[in-house]
């Protein structure tokens, strides 16, 4: 199945055990002055899941949501981070049948084709000090559940990510995890669960890419981990208590919140380590490779970085951002000039913009056929970005050659930001990808320099 089709599946299979199907919330919450944007499946729902509304289509839901994570851009460019994704979501408000959401969520992987024996999981190993148990409903459902399909599954007590570091998987199936890798909260961890909010453990499920794509430098490995050998593909959180100024108390009616990503669920159906090698970022990944005459194999990072950033600015243009140097805009904006700058290093000196915009649109319009129907307007805004910052990143690049076997200062970098234009964050992009020397202190040297030309406007405008 490509990521379309486990799209629909997803939804039907859902639609079959009684859900609705609700529509997708768009990437700017203006309800929510929280975040930025719309940053997992479950963030719409908040007001449902604190028991602050009930939701006018029932107790049981389920949708796929875009989601745009703008704290992830610097690491686009490995072959599982993006900032923009799709969250699988289902939803019980109101009941909890641990057992059955495991069933549900094991058997929908297996119909679309992910194997269970590569897949490893971790639950809550319980707080005595808090007063909450083990979490021994998600850790027996999920043991029964592989043994039900021919797969060994020991019970490991890890305790922290750093004893995983330290001891290692132990030949287990099953992990238990302490409350920083295995409890949901809105302000993370058990202690830092705010007064009066709900809260739970939480059963996150990882595919395991193989022993060769760990890294040793950080420990042994583990689902844990952050060694690359496990990713993570679904979470389900069983919201179960609320925390008092006593401490924490069972929740009259517990619900089950479950999210996961579509482009890595579909990596793990395909067998592949490289999500942009499924069916929604492939395309993009295709076209860039007949614009630049190079291939993605050479050197994959800047097809990532370009098709990631610019899905993710279609999609937010389309929801109504615009390019700005505030807020959402500028993340846009961020968004399509570091787009430019990778487009550059394949050797594209045209626009290319519109040709991906396309793209997006015949990719995702099934589904989403407002970006269809805005083709033309979203071309124009990204296109418009694209030639506006062009004639800037020329002269930026041209500046920082210059600098080529020296170290880069926070004062280099404030130059090329106040005189050429050239945003600091791409010049630092440009000076590591380069493997040019960059000052350790320039963070402290840009920000006193950018502090000085704003206390000189100051005195001028007086």
């Amino acid at each position: 199945m490509d990521a379309q089709e486990i799209r629909s599946a997803y939804l039907e299979f859902f639609v079959a055990r009684g859900h609705a199907v609700i529509e997708r919330a768009p990437l700017v919450l203006r309800e929510d002055p929280t975040t930025l944007f719309t940053g997992a499946g479950m963030q719409p729902l908040m007001p449902y899941l604190l028991g602050v509304r009930e939701h006018g289509a029932g107790p049981l839901l389920v949708d796929s949501q875009p989601c745009v994570r703008a704290q992830d851009i610097d690491e686009v460019g490995d072959r599982r981070h993006t900032t923009f994704f799709e969250m699988l979501g289902n939803w019980s408000l109101g009941t909890a049948d641990v057992e059955q959401q495991v069933r549900w969520f094991a058997e929908f992987l297996t119909t679309v084709g992910v194997d269970l024996g590569r897949l490893y999981v971790t639950c809550f190993r319980g707080s005595p000090e808090h007063g909450i148990p083990r979490d021994d409903a998600a850790a027996r459902a999920w043991v029964t559940v592989f043994t039900e399909h021919g797969v060994a599954a020991p019970l490991v007590d890890v305790g922290s990510r750093a004893d995983g570091d330290r001891e290692g998987m132990r030949g287990g199936r099953v992990f238990l995890y302490d409350s920083e890798e295995n409890w949901w909260s809105r302000g993370g961890g058990l202690e830092g669960t705010p007064v009066g909010d709900p809260c739970g453990p939480d059963s996150e499920v990882f595919y395991d890419l193989g022993p060769e794509h760990h890294d040793p430098s950080v420990g042994e490995p583990h689902p844990a981990s952050e060694g690359g050998r496990f990713v993570e593909i679904g979470n389900q959180v069983f919201m179960r208590y609320r925390r008092t100024s006593e401490g924490f108390v069972a929740l009259d009616e517990p619900s089950i919140d479950f999210g996961g990503g579509l482009e890595r669920i579909a990596a793990a159906a395909a067998g592949t380590p490289d999500v942009f090698d499924v069916s929604l970022l492939r395309p993009l990944v295709d076209r860039l490779e007949e614009l630049s005459g190079r291939t993605y194999a050479e050197d994959p990072r800047p097809f990532r970085v370009i098709a990631d950033h610019v899905r993710a600015a279609t999609f937010l243009a389309a929801d109504g951002v615009r390019p700005s140097n505030k807020t959402h805009g500028y993340v846009l904006r961020r968004l399509v000039r570091r787009a430019v700058v990778h487009a550059l290093h394949l050797g594209l000196e045209e626009r290319f913009a519109d040709d991906l915009v396309a793209v997006v649109a015949e990719t995702y319009g099934e589904s989403y056929a407002s970006l269809v129907e805005q083709r033309e307007e979203l071309s124009a805004v990204l296109h418009d970005e694209e030639a506006r910052f062009r004639r800037t990143v020329h002269r930026g690049l041209r500046e920082l050659e210059k600098l080529q076997g020296a170290t880069v200062t926070g004062e280099d970098l404030f130059v090329l930001a106040d005189t050429w234009g050239f945003p600091v964050e791409l010049s630092v992009d440009e000076v590591r990808r380069r493997g040019m020397a960059l000052a350790t202190d320039w963070r402290e040297v840009y920000a006193l320099h950018r502090e000085r030309q704003r206390t000189r406007s100051r005195a001028a405008a007086r």
